[in-house]
């Protein structure tokens, strides 16, 4: 079994092995498909890290006390002080994310890669939300490939990723097999040439009972694999001539499928009406202080006329 031998800033010169994970055989690849405790501290570990950021704390510090946090039966401790090495050197996270390619997905250091990049508008704390709902997506008994791949195709979307460089870390996720590999690549060729939706349905079960239906043969079979049922199927095809995002809504509220981050929208930007009350008292002060050093402060602007008494006749 294959290893790497990291040095962590905790340990000093101490040399520790990370030890790979069970090989998801079906893909042919060199990546993991990990239990569902390993998931679970994932996405413990990817929304600690978005809340600690919040509160302005270093990034490496964050790594460093993650760490001691995560269950020490999983993996995960280990791969955060490799990161947290490669932050030392490096000042970035996903490239020490991308050497550790037998315990986190491509399609993990692609979105990291993204969101450490400065020309680019994605915020690290939108990213490590999808990751984060990623990972409780796969904890779950009910993860399928289907439901990752729209995951991740509408993470792609959402946030202008790149379609191009997206799909080919998406392909080598060790939730696809071979099939699955060979469809991304063709959506990746065809994206732009043919409506997305029309993909899906082509490959849906949904096509293959119309198919019969149409041709009166119940034994039509497709020679190409169907990667989608029959309720995936029929959503793509209401959806046709659609934007995208009103398929990826349908999808959600009738299989379930995960729902990706948005980044929230900017506060208003009108003060809060207490606030602005105290600043224009602090501002008049100040033009106070201002006069009065300056020698040109009139106090009668300040002098209150009296109120006129009122006389009420006697009787």
């Amino acid at each position: 079994m294959s290893c790497i031998r990291i040095k962590s800033p905790e340990y000093g010169n101490v040399s520790r092995t990370l030890t790979e994970v069970p090989v998801f055989k079906a893909n042919g690849l060199n990546t993991p498909l990990h239990n569902r405790e390993e998931y679970v501290e994932q996405a413990y570990f990817f929304r600690t890290y978005r809340e600690r950021l919040d509160n302005d704390l270093p990034a490496q510090e964050v790594l460093q006390v993650i760490s001691q946090e995560i269950l020490s039966t999983t993996q995960l401790p280990l791969a955060i002080n490799f990161m947290a090495s490669e932050m030392m050197l490096h000042g970035r996270v996903s490239g020490g994310m991308a050497r550790l390619g037998h315990y986190f997905t491509p399609f993990q250091s692609f979105v990291f890669r993204q969101a450490e990049q400065d020309r680019t508008k994605f915020d690290m704390r939108i990213g490590l939300e999808i990751l984060e709902k990623e990972a409780e997506f796969l904890a779950l008994e009910k993860a399928t490939p289907q439901g990752l791949f729209i995951y991740q195709f509408e993470a792609l979307s959402r946030n202008r990723l790149g379609y191009q460089d997206g799909l080919q870390a998406m392909s080598n996720d060790p939730m696809y097999d071979e099939h699955w590999r060979d469809w991304i690549g063709k959506v990746r060729q065809s994206l732009g040439a043919i409506e997305f939706s029309e993909m899906i349905y082509s490959r849906s079960e949904y096509r293959v009972q119309e198919v019969r239906r149409r041709t009166e043969n119940p034994d039509y079979s497709p020679s190409y694999p169907v990667l989608f049922g029959l309720q995936e199927g029929r959503i793509a095809q209401a959806n046709r001539g659609r934007d995208p995002l009103y398929m990826f809504a349908a999808l959600q509220r009738h299989l379930g499928y995960p729902k990706v981050p948005r980044p929230k929208p900017p506060l208003s930007e009108r003060l809060d009406p207490i606030i602005e009350q105290r600043l224009q008292q602090l501002e008049m002060r100040l033009k106070i202080l201002e006069a009065e050093q300056s020698g040109k402060l009139d106090l009668s602007d300040f002098y209150v006329k009296p109120e006129k008494p009122e006389f009420k006749d006697k009787d």
